[in-house]
Order: C-alpha cells, then sequence, then structure tokens
C-alpha cells in the first residue's frame, strides 16, 4: 500500500488531513512535524509522496530553524529523495503559486484551508508514483 507523509505542525490539520486521505482514497498515512523524523522516512523509501507544510514554525534541523521550503530543497537535493513528489500545503497568504514551487522544486501547490476533499485527494493520487 502506498503511504503519504504529512509533514504539519498543527496537530488538527495533521489530523484533517489523514482522515480524509484514509477515507477517500485507502492510502496509509504517517505524520509528523519532527524535520529528521521526515527525512529518515523519506530516505528510508518509507513514503511514496509527501505533503509538506510551507510555514512549519518550530521546525529545526541540525540545528537551524527550517521551513517546508529548505526542507523540500533539501528533499530534491538529495540523489535518494530527488525522485519523491512533494506537494506543497500552503496557507492563504503565503505567496505566489509558481514562484513557491519554483524555489522548493516541489511538485504540487494545495493550498489551505483544504475545502474540496475529493480534489484534495485527487491532486495527491494524480502525482502519486504507478507502479511499474
Amino acid at each position: 500500500m502506498k503511504t503519504v507523509l504529512i509533514v504539519e505542525d498543527d496537530p488538527i490539520n495533521l489530523r484533517v488531513f489523514a482522515k480524509i486521505i484514509t477515507r477517500r482514497s485507502g492510502l496509509n498515512v504517517k505524520g509528523t512535524e519532527d524535520v529528521e523524523e521526515a527525512m529518515k522516512i523519506a530516505q528510508a523509501g518509507d513514503a511514496d509522496i509527501i505533503l509538506m507544510d510551507v510555514s512549519l514554525a518550530h521546525s529545526v534541523y541540525q540545528g537551524k530553524p527550517v521551513d517546508g521550503i529548505k526542507i523540500t530543497q533539501m528533499l530534491k537535493a538529495d540523489a535518494q529523495t530527488s525522485n519523491l513528489p512533494i506537494i506543497l500545503v500552503v496557507a492563504h497568504m503565503e505567496g505566489d503559486r509558481e514562484a513557491l514551487l519554483k524555489q522548493s522544486g516541489a511538485d504540487g501547490y494545495i493550498q489551505k484551508p483544504i475545502v474540496d476533499h475529493q480534489q484534495f485527494v485527487d491532486q495527491i493520487l494524480a502525482l502519486l508514483p504507478k507502479d511499474n
């Protein structure tokens, strides 16, 4: 079964996203706000796609504050995880879609709040790697 890793610092958003994804797609979901844990899961190949919150308010990696853009850049720069699809999850006023996608190297963009649950799941499924 395919696994969606949700990197999100708001426990309510994490629960809501996980519920929508599991109910509407049957995909497996893992969630964390811990950057080290997210990197380990990605590098171990234990996620097929990542939903990355852009504004991780309290996230630190190797002693430095990081946001979802920086984490996405690190994952895309790592040969082990560069092909892992990443969808940015962005709150209303965080910036221009094209600029964020270009800056981060992410594969997709979803704006919060999630209003259309099926469209949310469809965006994830569209970027999920197909089995060969």
